[in-house]
């Protein structure tokens, strides 16, 4: 598993800032938490989902290819980093 957190730079209340993602081998998200503006979570896995929030319809994209466009900041993080989200997701919601 690859775990990925990416910043997105805008000014959308409807779009979120800031997107968890657990990522199989072959990229397909398994689990995802979004952070809005507003501090409000989304999140989506195989077995629940809140918000507006889904999992992703194509695998994720490398971090160099997500990186190139500049309103995106992505970074890999640790499992213990997603985990901390994933068990905080409920909160804000």
């Amino acid at each position: 598993m690859r775990y990925l957190k990416v910043k997105w730079d805008h000014d959308n209340p409807t779009d979120p800032a800031l997107l968890y993602s657990e990522l199989d081998v072959a990229r397909w998200e398994v689990r995802k938490v979004e952070v809005f503006l507003d501090g409000s979570k989304g999140y989506a896995s195989s077995d629940e989902s809140a918000k507006s929030t889904g999992l992703g319809l194509e695998p994720l994209p490398f971090l160099e290819d997500i990186a190139a466009d500049p309103q995106f900041k992505p970074v890999e993080i640790t499992k213990e980093e997603f985990e901390t989200v994933w068990t905080a997701r409920r909160s804000s919601v």
